[in-house]
């Protein structure tokens, strides 16, 4: 790999160069995680609008352009991960990068810092326990879904009293259930042999989501994307909840971009002028108009060029502990409860150096203590035979003639840490909303 950046014309293409580990996804999967919280910082510490939303005419903001970045990174990791895991052990390994640290989250928010919170604002735990309470809390929000946001009134009593402007424990972890759903997808696409054997299909399902946020942005250039729902109205999903088909459309539209960079990577040249020119486009849009049509697009080109172009050093960064996940779930909750205790009165700098102070000892403690070790047991097997669970491998788990030797290391997603909208269903929503 280059040592430095020298402007390069061509220098080959995504399957040559963005394959095993040496590239700066963990990088760039810690920025965006670290620019959600950054963007919620200005609307959950001071009830103001998120970095960007001025710059893109409102279109978005910093938060949710992270979130269509880590969109796109998904769409990448997990199709490579789709065509080479069998049907259950793909599963099985999205379901331990998701659940167990989502579910801690929650065990954290409703055991620890809920009543700790019930306590300040009432000087008793009287009524803690009752209806929307801790057990609910967990018993409606297990799925990646976010049925209630609130525990026990904490957020919407001190809200009441001016101490915090959302009523989210825990709004950041709305867009779970939507990358969960496109896990989903590529399972299906995978067991029907699509990815491998029809990856046209893939290619003709993006176009159709392409044509639908077309179709929208045609009418309105500085169309707010998905938090607007034009498109159909919101359906129940068990056990996911309520499902948004706008979101669907726009974030499964940025999954599939980098499903369709992975199928086709052997013909997608990596180029610093392309690279220049698509950091040009994005920037353009964002403040033009049209982001979600082509500044969509061309951020995902940005992020895969990034990933391979970015000094060596960057490599390093991310690439054995991944705490993007744990800012992307804990960044919400630690800035809420500052917001609550009055530690937003020292002002901007100080609110996000103590968020992240506490962020990062949560997200470290969380890759540590839950995420790692549960990822060490995607080779669980259930008795002593079948050991030949990846396509492509032999039956001592080898590589097979002609395949990646890291191919078979699970990518991780890390966040689809996430930003978004205000419900109009539900005032307690997330705090992102250009329109809240």
């Amino acid at each position: 790999m280059h040592r430095g950046f020298a402007l390069r014309w061509s220098q080959g293409t995504v399957a040559e160069l963005l394959k095993g580990r040496h590239n700066s996804l963990g990088l760039l999967r810690l920025a965006l995680a670290s620019a959600v919280v950054v963007s919620h910082a200005r609307i959950l510490g001071y009830g103001g609008k998120e970095y960007l939303h001025s710059f893109s005419g409102g279109q978005t903001d910093l938060g949710k352009l992270s979130v269509y970045g880590f969109f796109v990174l998904s769409g990448i990791l997990v199709t490579r991960s789709g065509m080479r895991l069998s049907l259950g052990r793909f599963l099985w390994h999205r379901a331990l990068r998701i659940f167990p640290g989502f579910w801690v989250c929650l065990v954290v928010a409703a055991f620890a810092v809920a009543p700790l919170l019930y306590w300040r604002l009432h000087s008793t735990l009287d009524g803690f326990g009752g209806p929307h309470g801790p057990l609910d809390y967990l018993r409606v929000n297990w799925a990646v879904s976010t049925n209630q946001y609130d525990i026990a009134q904490v957020m919407t009593d001190a809200r009441s009293a001016g101490l915090v402007h959302n009523t989210a424990f825990n709004g950041a972890l709305w867009s779970l259930r939507y990358e969960f759903l496109c896990y989903l997808a590529v399972a299906t696409l995978a067991v029907v042999g699509i990815l491998t054997r029809a990856r046209r299909a893939v290619l003709l399902l993006t176009a159709v989501l392409g044509w639908l946020v077309i179709r929208q942005a045609s009418t309105d250039p500085f169309w707010a994307g998905p938090y607007d729902a034009h498109i159909l109205p919101a359906f129940q999903l068990p056990p996911f909840g309520p499902v948004n088909p706008a979101f669907l459309v726009y974030l499964g539209f940025a999954f599939a971009l980098g499903a369709v960079i992975e199928l086709y990577k052997e013909r997608v040249p990596v180029s610093d002028p392309l690279g220049i020119a698509a950091l040009a486009v994005l920037l353009g849009s964002l403040h033009y108009g049209y982001l979600f049509t082509v500044g969509i697009p061309a951020f995902a080109y940005v992020l895969v060029w990034l990933a391979i172009r970015l000094p060596a050093a960057c490599r390093r960064i991310g690439a054995r502990h991944d705490y993007s996940y744990g800012i992307y779930i804990y960044g919400f909750l630690v800035q809420q409860t500052l917001a609550l205790i009055g530690w937003t009165r020292w002002g901007m700098a100080a609110y996000l150096a103590l968020t992240f102070a506490f962020t990062v000892l949560l997200a470290v403690a969380s890759w540590h203590l839950v995420e790692r070790p549960m990822m060490k047991l995607k080779d669980l097997r259930v008795g002593g035979r079948g050991r030949r669970t990846e396509r492509g491998t032999g039956p001592d788990g080898a590589p097979a003639a002609g395949q990646d030797p890291t191919a078979g290391q699970d990518p991780v997603t890390g966040p689809a840490p996430v930003s978004g909208p205000r419900s109009a269903a539900e005032d307690h929503a997330y705090a992102a909303s250009p329109r809240g």
